[in-house]
């Protein structure tokens, strides 16, 4: 690897990507668990993992504000690869179909398939990376494998998306994807892994993780939330807020924002009214200005998802993300 690549790193409190260099001699090492009782939040909350993790949804945020899924961004080589690899992983389940069984949730297909996925990440990694960047592999394939949901419980939560986005962030550390990607990052690779949750949601009938939704804005994300409020930052279309749960404006623009893409799939999947099936959503419908509600949700994400042990608990922590403490520069 060469020794001189820059990469990006989210960590300087928030403010995005500062130049840091990956040593040739870089060790990856196999992520694991570090978080194992609530004590251990607090080392959680000041590691170099949290604030790169954080820094990075920042980042990208910003990248996007104001812009349309349909807006002009730079895609590149390495994009294309990844959209091709994800595009794979999202045929594969139709080689898996559900099977008949007793019990309405948790269809059992969805562990062949998850199997079969991780019997072929190191491959599917290798064809999509560069040959210099394959010492990573066992490395960052821990966190792909891991973004689709749990093979003994058959759900998907707000963890599963937090290791994809954990993914994404270690491909910029180790230079597959750039600074210039980062409008694409969101719009094409992050968009393309919520069709594939959701395809999976619905063919193996996924359980939410955790207590129905209780980590998350509806039963399954949080991050397309945040992202999806950014993009609708001084959108008149959409303004105000609350025109986000007419139906016309809904299938209007759901093609364009992925705030309105999931308002959608929320309406297609739950029945009765809004208010009650969505009552978080529902509220912030009320409030007055997009940026707001962006703020507001990146504040609720930090509290609700990022300081809650039961999500945190199965967060992996490896040399790309390490749990060790930020260090604090003067």
């Amino acid at each position: 690897m060469n020794a001189e690549r820059v990469i990006g790193d989210g960590a300087q409190r928030n403010a995005g990507p500062v130049p840091v260099t990956l040593p040739l001699n870089h060790r990856f090492v196999q992520p694991e668990k570090a978080v194992k009782s609530i004590t251990d939040m607090a080392i959680w909350e000041k590691s170099e993992a949290y604030m790169e993790y954080t820094g990075f949804i920042a980042t990208l945020n910003e990248a996007i504000k104001g812009k349309p899924l349909s807006v002009d961004c730079n895609v590149s080589e390495n994009v294309v690869k990844i959209m091709n690899m994800l595009e794979k992983i999202y045929k594969l389940i139709d080689e898996f179909p559900p099977i008949e069984q007793p019990q309405r949730f948790g269809n059992t297909a969805f562990r062949d398939w998850l199997a079969e996925v991780k019997n072929n990440s190191t491959l599917i990694l290798q064809e999509t990376l560069d040959p210099k960047l394959h010492l990573a592999i066992p490395e960052v394939k821990v966190y792909l494998e891991e973004s689709f949901g749990n093979a003994t419980r058959i759900d998907y939560g707000t963890g599963h998306e937090i290791s994809f986005v954990m993914f994404l962030c270690c491909l910029y550390k180790i230079g597959a994807l750039q600074s210039e990607d980062n409008v694409a990052t969101v719009f094409m690779i992050f968009n393309k892994y919520i069709n594939i949750a959701r395809k999976l949601q619905k063919t193996y009938t996924m359980e939410p993780a955790g207590s129905h939704g209780v980590w998350s804005l509806d039963d399954y994300q949080f991050i397309p939330f945040i992202w999806g409020s950014s993009q609708l930052v001084d959108q008149p279309k959409i303004y105000p807020p609350v025109k986000f749960l007419e139906d016309e404006i809904i299938d209007k623009y759901a093609n364009e924002y992925i705030f309105l893409s999931c308002i959608k799939y929320i309406k297609e999947v739950k029945t009765g009214p809004f208010a009650e099936h969505s009552n978080q959503l529902w509220s912030i419908s009320a409030v007055g200005s997009w940026l707001k509600i962006n703020q507001g949700l990146i504040k609720m994400y930090k509290k609700e998802v990022l300081n809650k042990f039961p999500v945190i608990q199965h967060v992996l922590f490896g040399s790309l993300l390490p749990i060790r403490r930020f260090p604090i520069t003067h």
